[in-house]
């Protein structure tokens, strides 16, 4: 099992929940979370005055998947996440020693 944790820019969350769904993606945890890389925040104008944003609003994105739908499912997110701009975000991947699902203590694959 893999854990895949992505960060993207908060426009593109239906698009990503969307395709993801669309691959048989059945369960993920969505945060609406802030920070920054190396843009660094951004300027923004208000009433005139210039100041500086220094955490920008980000939606992070937790799943975990079967090792061998884990490709395609990075893929996905990087493709459907894209803008091309600065910003677009980050997957990160880690391998998942156990699952357990809480209400029946199905683990492995059947707890996810």
């Amino acid at each position: 099992m893999k854990k895949i944790e992505a960060i993207i820019k908060p426009f593109k969350l239906d698009e990503v929940k969307t395709a993801l769904s669309g691959i048989g993606v059945t369960g993920m945890t969505i945060t609406e979370v802030k920070g920054f890389g190396r843009q660094r925040g951004h300027k923004e104008v208000y009433r005139g005055t210039e100041y500086h944003v220094d955490l920008v609003p980000k939606i992070h994105i937790g799943i975990v998947v079967d090792s061998a739908q884990a490709p395609r499912v990075i893929e996905l997110i990087r493709l459907t996440a894209n803008t091309g701009k600065i910003g677009d975000g980050k997957i990160f991947v880690t391998p998942l020693e156990e699952a357990v699902r809480i209400r029946t203590g199905e683990t492995g694959r059947d707890a996810i």
